[in-house]
């Protein structure tokens, strides 16, 4: 495991500045909302993981799959479990299109929008709603090294189907990381460290 770590690791400062986005290349990370637990008596807890993938099918544009899982509560208040599942699409606006600016020479503006399963169910008779899962994004990467990018969102989620609450929806800010890297080359690598 730690080979394959720095495999991708020694992969990430190997390509150029301009490579992480082409066809072929592989997107792995996930947005980061960290966790959060009172101290005080009464107080509550929160959790957030979002890991994300998706493969490079042409110059710029991503498809993979992503998971969001997530609760929070109070001692002696009800909790609250989110959990979606379903596939991604992202496109990177290239500097020069119509209307888009390069606002930082290391970075690019992306449009990411998925669509999955998933619910919000809240315990002790409270409200939920389980079905559809859908959302978007426009989102800014910006990239620390050549291939890893700190990213930050503002996100239209939205549950639609069954619960007694029909449609939950939410918009949220978020913040995280991603790490680029070519498939081909990794996949020499590995093929190296067989050997």
């Amino acid at each position: 495991m730690k080979k394959l770590f720095f495999s991708v690791v020694l992969l990430a400062g190997v390509s150029t500045a301009n490579a992480q986005i082409q066809e072929g290349n592989w997107m792995v990370g996930g947005n980061l909302f960290g966790a959060e637990f009172g101290l005080n008596e009464g107080a509550g807890y929160n959790f957030q993981i979002q890991p994300k993938a998706a493969y490079f099918i042409k110059d710029n544009i991503a498809v993979g799959g992503y998971v969001n899982l997530g609760f929070s509560g109070a001692d002696g208040a009800p909790t609250t479990f989110i959990y979606n599942v379903g596939a991604l699409g992202r496109y990177y606006l290239s500097p020069g299109e119509k209307g888009v600016d390069n606002l930082l020479k290391h970075g690019r503006w992306f449009l990411e929008a998925n669509a999955g399963i998933g619910g919000t169910s809240i315990s002790k008779g409270g409200a939920s709603s389980n079905g559809l899962n859908f959302g978007f994004a426009p989102g800014y990467a910006y990239f620390l090294a050549q291939n890893v990018a700190l990213e930050g969102l503002v996100k239209y989620d939205a549950n639609a189907g069954f619960g007694n609450i029909g449609y939950t929806h939410r918009i949220s800010l978020g913040l995280g990381f991603q790490i680029y890297f070519p498939s081909s080359k990794a996949k020499e690598r590995l093929e190296e460290e067989k050997r």
